[in-house]
């Protein structure tokens, strides 16, 4: 009986055995890290729910990016349109840039231009100097002159551009048929070598210019047959020069340049 109850006691459970056991892991050196204990979920929070938004248009906002791009397109776009100034052939194929070279170009030609002018202007002023005592000069052509002023500039050649005052006279008579000198008359514009003569001009001036400088003045006597010849000239206005009259001028060179093509 004793013997039953000891083996009862041993085959038994004891309180300790009751309770489950808690094994505590043991990691060696050669082991990997162990994973960090799980963090608590914090228990979801509600997210406030906006309206719905409602719009009349179709069309999507436009991001900011996008709106200050179209606003630098449109402010290059605007600067090239206001460069149209100097719309030329060379702008339109090679592009602003080449354009704007070419406008530099011309503005430098035409300020060297402006100040070769002045310098002409100024060297033909300092050059120029009335004649004291007045000679009689005799060409083979039976031209005529004597020397007023001597000019100071260019000489006049075959296609420049000449400007000149222009007296004629009929030799004798003393009848005046052209005058640029005074009244409402312009200067005379020719170019050297061209026909028909402007009106006054006759082949004998176009003969003398060629001897004289820009600043230059003489009086000319010029034969019939380098005047207007046998069938003399009709001017209008009662200015006449009639046949085979010898033709006294005052004539003043004014301006040589070249010829706009």
């Amino acid at each position: 009986m004793i013997l039953s109850q000891n083996m009862a006691t041993f085959f038994g459970s004891p309180p300790f055995l009751s309770h489950h056991l808690t094994r505590t892991p043991h990691f060696s050196s050669s082991s990997q890290t162990p994973p960090p204990p799980p963090q608590p979920t914090p228990p979801p929070q509600s997210q406030p729910t906006s309206p719905p938004l409602t719009t009349t248009s179709s069309e999507q906002p436009i991001p900011a990016s996008v709106k200050e791009q179209q606003q630098k397109t449109t402010k290059a776009t605007t600067k090239v349109e206001s460069t149209d100034w100097i719309a030329s052939s060379l702008t339109r194929r090679f592009g602003l840039g080449a354009g704007l070279a070419w406008a530099a170009f011309l503005a430098v030609g035409v300020v060297s231009e402006q100040i070769k002018t002045r310098l002409e202007v100024s060297q033909q002023e300092g050059n120029t100097r009335d004649v004291e005592k007045l000679e009689e000069v005799v060409l083979p052509n039976g031209i005529r002159y004597y020397e007023l002023r001597v000019g100071g500039g260019a000489s006049p050649r075959t296609g420049d551009l000449v400007v000149i005052d222009l007296k004629g006279t009929v030799e004798g008579s003393g009848e005046v048929f052209v005058d640029t000198f005074g009244g409402d008359m312009k200067p005379l514009a020719l170019v050297m070598g061209s026909r028909p003569y402007t009106k006054g001009m006759c082949e004998g001036i176009e003969y003398v210019l060629r001897s004289m400088k820009a600043g230059g003045k003489r009086r000319v006597l010029v034969p019939p047959r380098l005047g207007f010849g046998e069938n003399g000239a009709d001017f209008g206005s009662g200015h006449q020069v009639p046949p085979l009259a010898t033709l006294e001028y005052i004539v003043q060179v004014d301006k040589v340049s070249i010829a706009p093509a």
